[in-house]
């Protein structure tokens, strides 16, 4: 199952979802249509399975993270943590995948909900330890961390509301200024940077000129 899943990867980002048939897939594999539906019925049920396993990604990623990010207290884990999960590669790997998808209501609500569910509670930790240690201070630990990953993952996303550069700058901005009035403040300048030049990539307009 996991080379499909390869392989599909592989031509929704060469071709886009939309260009790709199941028979490319079929083609690619050198497989018989059999072996395909043992495990996948459509198109689409592949990829379910291509999201899945990326969401399964993230989440042990930020884990990892969690465990073995050192900082002086919670809330500089916490913008170290965020600023190292925008710089990983492989946490974007099916980004150009992701965003033919967003114009697909059921996908963004699962991204939503994958957020708020799973992410927004590992969140609410460290924020409960930053009230702990002093870093950090809020009477809503889970609805800020819930908010937070709303805002990042689909408010502040330049292809979802076609947004250039300095739209997008500005919502960071905001976001920054938003969360140290909540008291997290743990939207670095770096985190800007980094969220600002990803989205360049995979949203289509140019950084300007330094």
């Amino acid at each position: 199952m996991q080379q499909i899943l390869d392989v599909s990867t592989k031509l929704f980002q060469e071709k886009g979802f939309e260009k790709t048939s199941l028979q490319d897939i079929i083609h690619e594999l050198n497989m018989s249509k059999g072996a395909i539906y043992h495990h996948f019925k459509s198109k689409d049920e592949i990829l379910r399975g291509v999201m899945d396993r990326q969401f399964r990604y993230a989440t042990e990623k930020l884990e990892e993270l969690i465990e073995h990010t050192e900082a002086a207290h919670a809330k500089e884990k916490l913008q170290r943590i965020l600023e190292q999960l925008v710089a990983d590669p492989q946490s974007h790997s099916i980004d150009g995948i992701l965003v033919d998808q967003m114009k697909n209501p059921q996908f963004v609500i699962e991204g939503m909900k994958t957020g708020v569910n799973q992410d927004a509670v590992r969140i609410k930790q460290l924020i409960i330890e930053g009230m702990e240690d002093g870093s950090m201070e809020t009477a809503f630990p889970g609805e800020v961390a819930e908010v937070f990953l709303l805002l990042v993952n689909i408010w502040l996303n330049p292809t979802l509301f076609v947004r250039n550069h300095e739209e997008t700058v500005q919502r960071l901005c905001f976001l920054k200024q938003m969360m140290k009035g909540l008291g997290v403040d743990i939207v670095s300048d770096l985190f800007i940077q980094k969220v600002t030049a990803h989205y360049a990539e995979i949203g289509g307009y140019d950084l300007p000129e330094r």
